[in-house]
């Protein structure tokens, strides 16, 4: 009998504690004070009033009454996250009253941040649930509630608890800074089966379906990474994708030790928040192109030479040949890298007796032996990639580039961090390390030849030649060791001036990047109203999914089977490829504008004009002066009539395309291969 009396209050304990809550939330302060059975106030140990307990049940009420009036599930589930927000900001400010706790402006802000953030971890989460593995609606709102509120309330409790808002600085920073990495991380996680792939990622999909040592453009191991995962998760996006995210992983674990052997612990949290927040290494962790692999080997490679020639370690050769190797194999760029870290043995004086040794030729030997095959592709293929990244590039029209690289950063890094990389490159460390060990100097010295000489390269280059904003990129991992450790000992090392209050900056950046990020991804999957996709919606991730349903469809209703020639470089064929009903049987149905004679990347080796003889062909445009141009008129018998197309999401017009059919393809005598920019 006892026993079912213990049960039964055990059920009963939940509902009793919610109406215990109730009541003292609604009892006047100096009655509550009075009570014997609160002593000892739960917002002394959570900073947060209990009601907040109540926000995940009035939000799911909430959404369950919205939607049976008939509202749509989308905008219920964000009625519902706005009350539970009011919920939970009110009993912050009611835990704050009775504490007597003076806040500042910025930690208002931050509250709001967190609560912004948790709107757009909802919206994702909610949009996974349902759209992606098909889930109920009020199954996927169960899920999204639960989740949504642990993490704002998680935020909320460190905001109240006056732990720090300044990294590397004050009460439970690193916890700060591990809530901060989890939500940049969250964002990408959910978010990256959402929203169509970019064109650029769709063309290196089509590596994949061509798979070979070596393409016109690049390397073969972005086509390797989204075989292994579209493999495993089909042809999606986060099959494309989640190479990206896995090698974002390996490059923060490799910050952390590049960092932490550099300059402690505490710089490296400090410097893996950096790699996860930063724009650069945001986007590369989960857009699927050669820099997601090359930035984690570029982070490994700078762990392994800072342990080979810093620490004097022997057996660090190997990993510097095996990441040398696999960054190769990624992309040619890392070569730079090697060269900062042979320049490094000639100027520092300890580093010098590797040059008598075996283990830096053995490194050299082990990357040449990971990167043979592209070489032997190359050798097969008239030295077509070497020759496209060297001598055609160097022979482009010469323009002034030097503006863009300058701005380069201030886009890779934003603005702070910039400034911040100029620390780096200052000819003197800061007293602070002279004062301290001699590596800690000869460390100093290595990351600013790391950097300075990618630097230095592509300033050359860009007094004559064009470049792209992103080049660089991954050369600034270099960077985020020192800039974590001056945001750490920003007191001991700056008293004051522009460096000093840059350290103050730092936490308002980050929020403020996750706050765009979290915008641009709700941007890409549900819209923002009034907010169009501007002139060239080509470029980023909207429509592209529709575009392949509508064009696959009037090819099926063709006479024949058409050919399908999206009328650009690549963007239009890679992802008619891709959101095809049957992508790899696609892959050989669709190709580009080379069959005109124009520039068409590595789809003038998988398709051959001779072979396509007396096709009929389906031309997809943008533009429709492409589709009546003489080189269409000139290698084709007869052009159907020009139609056009019209993209739509959820109703709201995109952008139009044009379309028409052409019989009787002739050929094109192929064209010296021109010079585009690299995708």
């Amino acid at each position: 009998m006892s026993m079912g009396v213990r049960d039964s209050d055990a059920r009963l304990a939940p509902l009793r504690m919610m109406i215990r809550t109730i009541r003292r939330f609604l009892a006047r302060p100096e009655d509550l004070a009075q009570r014997s059975d609160v002593t000892e106030d739960v917002t002394l140990k959570s900073g947060v009033d209990p009601l907040a307990v109540l926000a995940p049940f009035a939000d799911l009420i909430s959404f369950l009454t919205v939607v049976w009036f008939g509202t749509s599930a989308d905008r219920a589930q964000m009625l519902g996250f706005a009350l539970a927000a009011v919920i939970c900001l009110g009993s912050l400010m009611r835990a704050r009253l009775r504490r007597a706790l003076n806040w500042s402006i910025g930690r208002y802000a931050v509250v709001m941040v967190v609560i912004l953030l948790a709107f757009f971890l909802r919206n994702g989460l909610f949009g996974l649930l349902t759209n992606v593995f098909g889930l109920p609606v009020q199954a996927a709102v169960g899920f999204a509630v639960l989740a949504t509120a642990a993490l704002m309330r998680a935020g909320l409790v460190y905001c109240a608890g006056g732990s720090s808002l300044r990294l590397g600085d004050g009460k439970n920073w690193k916890s700060g800074a591990l809530f901060l990495m989890l939500l940049a991380f969250l964002l990408r996680l959910i978010y990256c089966s959402q929203f169509d792939l970019l064109p650029t990622e769709a063309y290196y999909w089509n590596y994949s379906r061509h798979l070979d040592f070596g393409y016109l453009d690049h390397p073969p191991m972005v086509a390797l990474l989204i075989r292994a995962g579209t493999a495993a998760f089909g042809n999606t996006e986060f099959g494309v994708r989640i190479g990206a995210l896995c090698s974002n992983l390996i490059a923060t674990l490799f910050m952390f030790r590049f960092a932490r052997n550099l300059f402690g612990e505490a710089s490296a949290w400090v410097a893996v928040v950096l790699m996860q927040t930063l724009p650069f290494f945001f986007l590369s962790g989960m857009v699927m192109n050669p820099d997601a692999p090359l930035t984690a080997a570029w982070a490994a490679s700078l762990y392994y030479i800072e342990r080979a020639l810093i620490a004097q370690r022997d057996r660090a050769w190997w990993g510097v040949g095996l990441c040398l190797g696999l960054g190769l194999f990624s992309k040619y760029t890392i070569a730079l890298l090697g060269a900062s870290a042979a320049l490094f043995m000639v100027l520092d004086s300890r580093s010098r007796m590797w040059w008598r040794r075996p283990q830096p030729y053995g490194a050299a030997l082990l990357a040449a032996a990971i990167f043979f095959p592209t070489i032997l592709w190359n050798a097969e293929h008239d030295w077509a990639s070497f020759a496209f990244q060297s001598s055609r590039r160097l022979a482009e029209q010469h323009t002034f580039g030097l503006p863009l690289l300058v701005a380069s950063p201030f886009l890779l890094l934003s603005p702070t961090g910039a400034i911040a990389a100029i620390i780096l490159l200052r000819r003197r460390p800061p007293s602070h390390f002279v004062e301290e060990s001699t590596d800690r100097q000869r460390a100093w010295r290595f990351q600013q030849i790391s950097l300075g000489v990618p630097l230095a390269v592509f300033t050359v280059f860009s007094l004559f030649h064009e470049i792209v904003a992103d080049w660089l990129g991954p050369a600034w991992i270099a960077a985020l060791p020192i800039t974590a450790y001056c945001i750490v000992h920003a007191r001991d090392i700056w008293a004051k001036g522009l460096f000093a209050r840059l350290s103050g900056a730092w936490l308002p950046t980050l929020l403020a990047l996750l706050i765009f990020d979290g915008l641009r991804f709700q941007y890409f999957t549900a819209g923002i109203p009034g907010l169009g996709y501007g002139d060239y919606p080509e470029n980023i991730p909207v429509g592209w999914h529709e575009l392949g349903r509508q064009v696959h469809g009037i090819a099926q209703h063709a006479a024949r089977r058409p050919l399908i020639v999206g009328m650009d470089r690549y963007f239009l064929a890679s992802e008619l490829a891709f959101y095809a009903p049957d992508p790899n049987a696609a892959v050989s149905d669709v190709t580009s504008a080379h069959l005109f004679g124009h520039v068409g990347l590595m789809y003038e080796r998988w398709t051959s004009p001779t072979a396509e003889r007396g096709r009929t062909l389906l031309l997809i445009s943008w533009d429709a002066d492409d589709l009546d141009s003489p080189d269409v008129r000139a290698g084709v018998e007869e052009l159907g009539p020009l139609q056009e197309g019209e993209l739509r999401r959820d109703g709201h017009f995109v952008r139009s395309y044009y379309y028409r059919l052409a019989f009787g393809y002739l050929g094109f005598p192929p064209k010296p291969l021109e010079l585009p920019h690299s995708p």
